[in-house]
């Protein structure tokens, strides 16, 4: 009796709930009974008059509890007992109920991703890459047919030659003790490669030393030795070939490694001793330096090198700095000064002949390098091409100040004239330059005839690890430019080294006659260019002060006594002034200046002395009452 009244308290059951828990009791045996029968839809009948009875005979703070016990018990029962009949009627239910969700969904996504798309598109990319060859959309570059065909085109083997050739070098090693197990030959244009691999115990610097006894045997000249050749692990024997052959530029040019080429700058500079040609990038090396004897090809090499960009660029894309002490080798490039040259802005030629220029425009390129690394900071990119790329996909606002960034090439001829001339005041902006302005697109090609250390400096000589050698006279010669002997065994007209840091290959520099440079300038100078050729920002100088402002009625008192001085010296300095009148640097400045003003003295010429324009001193007493 306890127990039951504690259920009765814990489950609030009243007198009208026990009875109707009895009743389904006996409702259910009914059912049981019926199911056996076959009779199906009185399960359902009952199923409801019972849910009936518990809604009615319970409270409505009862019906929480007795709803959700009640039907789960009867559904474990109907589970237990008929299984076939509840299955069905879980699983279909919410099935129609579900896939209206699914619908919704699949729905929603869709049109969330519609809604990015028309965004991206309202965001400006919708116009397109920017092209910058646009300006210039009717340029062609210069076809093959306006260079000549030289040479051959194909290496004649010559048998007797070369059996001749190689047992000559069998005779010689075996004069020495030297065995040889096997012997290779390679025939390139001008150059044979005799390949050898010596017997187990063989010194090579026992080789590497017979290296005259080789030419001596062979009666050739320029033998050189190869020992060991870098990733084969052969020595290799260069010798001249009896009949070279010659290697045009256009040959070099329509080879298909050049004219499929994916580089940004692409330079073809001739054939290799296997008769390949060879194509390097300038924006990999990045800046050249080219050193040979006078008459060995270094001005053909440079003619080589500007003939292959204007061969595969658009004038959009790259410029050229020329500076030419000679003033003879480079005019040629007069006729393409708006296609593809750079100078300063109020400049007449953009050719630079003149040093004072030279500097002028050395520190302009200091400024243009400047103003690019600003732009590249902004665009947040570390090198032109990011930049670049980023300009063409429309990433960069040109409002704030970017713009699509040529390379500029600068090519300077007979260097040593420059810094014999200027001195420190080229060796500065040359050594920014070097160290620097790879990363923004300023490449270097410098072409002089000896680098010593008075010429280029170690630290511009560790900027240019790119470095090609004609024929020099002498191992040092060879040495000073490559840091390794070789080049004093080169035969001449064109035939070269080019070490890139790490191995030096020999090549035969493709030739470029003058009529065949000039017949490309006229193709591209008759086309539609732009309006001026590309301005470098100004430079104004500010150790050459404006004599013009020097107000001669307010002439130092030491005037006409500095002037006696410099008649009587024939040296117009400020130096000379400060010893003879015990002056200091900013008095004595000022004098030169007003004796400039006065025309007693020349203008200012770098690191040269000024020139001083009256002869004696009657004259100069003469300038002087007519002054005063």
């Amino acid at each position: 009796f306890v127990s039951v009244v504690y259920l009765a308290v814990v489950f609030n059951f009243s007198v009208d709930g026990i009875k109707a828990l009895f009743a389904k009791k006996e409702a259910s045996e009914e059912e049981s009974t019926e199911l056996e029968e076959g009779n199906f839809e009185a399960v359902a009948d009952v199923t409801v008059k019972t849910n009936d009875l518990d809604l009615t005979g319970t409270t409505v703070e009862e019906k929480k509890p007795i709803v959700k016990e009640e039907p789960e018990a009867e559904k474990k029962l109907e589970l237990e007992r008929t299984p076939p009949f509840e299955r069905p009627v879980v699983v279909d239910a919410p099935t129609p109920d579900a896939s209206p969700l699914l619908e919704d969904v699949q729905f929603d996504i869709e049109a969330t991703k519609v809604e990015e798309e028309t965004v991206s598109e309202d965001d400006g990319e919708g116009m397109g890459e920017y092209d910058p060859t646009l300006d210039l959309s009717h340029y062609k570059k210069p076809p093959l047919d306006l260079l000549e065909a030289y040479g051959k085109g194909e290496i004649s083997v010559d048998q007797e030659e070369l059996e001749g050739n190689k047992n000559r070098i069998v005779s010689t090693l075996k004069n020495y003790n030297i065995e040889i197990e096997r012997i290779k030959a390679t025939i390139g244009p001008t150059v044979t490669l005799y390949e050898i691999v010596p017997a187990p115990g063989i010194r090579i610097s026992k080789i590497k030393n017979l290296e005259d006894d080789i030419a001596l045997s062979l009666s050739a000249l320029g033998i050189r030795i190869i020992a060991p050749i870098p990733g084969r692990g052969t020595i290799g024997i260069e010798v001249p070939n009896l009949n070279p052959d010659t290697v045009s530029m256009k040959a070099v040019l329509s080879s298909e490694k050049f004219q499929h080429s994916k580089m940004e700058l692409p330079i073809a500079l001739g054939k290799t001793i296997s008769n390949e040609t060879y194509v390097t990038d300038l924006t990999k090396m990045p800046h050249l330096l080219m050193a040979g004897a006078t008459g060995q090809g270094k001005s053909v090499g440079l003619n080589a090198v500007i003939a292959s960009i204007l061969y595969k660029k658009h004038p959009a894309q790259v410029k050229f700095v020329l500076v030419d002490p000679k003033k003879v080798e480079l005019t040629l490039f007069n006729k393409i000064e708006r296609h593809f040259l750079a100078k300063l802005p109020d400049t007449d030629e953009a050719i630079i002949t003149d040093t004072q220029k030279v500097v002028t425009t050395l520190n302009s390129l200091c400024l243009e390098m400047d103003n690019r690394y600003e732009m590249l900071k902004n665009a947040q990119c570390r090198n032109l091409k990011e930049y670049n790329a980023k300009f063409i996909a429309r990433k960069l606002n040109p409002k704030e100040g970017h713009m699509f960034l040529p390379y500029i090439v600068l090519v300077v001829d007979e260097f040593a004239d420059l810094i014999m001339t200027a001195g420190k005041e080229v060796e500065t902006p040359i050594a920014r330059l070097a160290q620097l302005a790879r990363a923004i697109g300023i490449h270097l090609i410098i072409a002089t005839q000896r680098p010593s250390v008075n010429i280029i400096t170690g630290t511009i000589k560790a900027n240019f690890p790119a470095r090609i050698a004609f024929r020099v006279t002498s191992k040092i010669d060879s040495r000073t430019i490559l840091d390794a002997g070789g080049a004093d065994q080169l035969i001449g007209r064109g035939d070269m080294l080019m070490s890139t840091g790490n191995d030096v290959i020999r090549l035969q520099c493709a030739f470029i006659d003058t009529p065949e440079v000039e017949k490309v300038c006229d193709w591209i100078g008759s086309q539609q260019a732009y309006p001026s050729a590309f301005e470098l920002p100004e430079f104004i100088d500010e150790s050459s002060g404006e004599v013009g402002a020097v107000d001669l009625d307010d002439r130092d008192a030491l005037f006409e006594d500095a002037a006696r001085i410099v008649v009587q010296h024939q040296q117009g300095s400020a130096s000379l002034l400060q010893r003879r009148l015990k002056l200091g640097y900013n008095r004595a400045g000022r004098i030169v200046d007003q004796l400039e003003a006065a025309g007693i003295i020349g203008p200012f010429e770098g690191s040269k002395a000024r020139q001083v324009l009256i002869t004696d001193e009657m004259s100069l007493e003469q300038k002087l009452q007519h002054k005063s």
